[in-house]
């Protein structure tokens, strides 16, 4: 069997060979070349991957210490009866007016919240006269300490007749809730007990 390139002349070799060195750059422009930027691209991967691997298993490793802050924080706050929250609030409040020399004109309760599930929001809104110093020795004694009152909202406005400043606050106190108790097990119930009656012969005279 003869071969058949040795049929074709020499211009048609050369045709035949530029269309393959053709038809093999394009495939390589095609499918080879945009494949090069791969490697860089998984060494990366690879490389974050591993970066957190090592953040979580750090955090893994801090469960135990995670735990006992937890039962650390569960264990602080007050533990005032929920009936009592209000009152132990409003009365902190004005406490800390008359030691601060601020006059409260009028407050109202505001509905409480319990999304968070270890504190419980009771909700102040007072409206008070002071001064500036005294306003500001106020607000900031109410966050000291072992305190858990927050000031959330604050809006000051001049009191001319007065010659001191006009503030409405919403104040936040935190109290801690009442931790669930733990179910029982359930006492086993006790054991039906069947008494049988045995009925005596009774004899029989001769």
């Amino acid at each position: 069997m003869k071969n058949p390139f040795a049929q074709l002349t020499s211009l048609e070799r050369r045709f035949l060979a530029v269309a393959a060195l053709g038809v093999f750059i394009v495939v390589n422009y095609l499918v080879v070349w945009p494949r090069f930027s791969d490697w860089s691209k998984t060494t990366a991967r690879l490389h974050l991957a591993e970066k957190n691997l090592k953040i979580f298993s750090d955090e893994i490793a801090q469960k135990a210490s995670y735990e006992t802050k937890l039962k650390s924080y569960e264990g602080e706050g007050a533990t005032i009866p929920p009936e009592e929250q209000s009152t132990e609030f409003l009365r902190a409040v004005q406490s800390q007016a008359a030691q601060s020399a601020v006059t409260i004109i009028a407050n109202s309760r505001l509905p409480q919240r319990t999304n968070d599930p270890f504190f419980l929001e009771q909700i102040q809104s007072v409206r008070v006269s002071a001064g500036e110093p005294q306003l500001v020795d106020f607000l900031y004694k109410l966050g000291t300490g072992s305190s858990l009152i927050r000031v959330r909202e604050l809006s000051v406005s001049p009191d001319p007749p007065r010659m001191a400043l006009s503030a409405n606050i919403k104040l936040v106190a935190s109290y801690q809730k009442k931790a669930p108790a733990r179910p029982t097990a359930a006492a086993a119930p006790a054991a039906a007990t069947n008494t049988v009656k045995t009925a005596t012969p009774t004899a029989k005279k001769p």
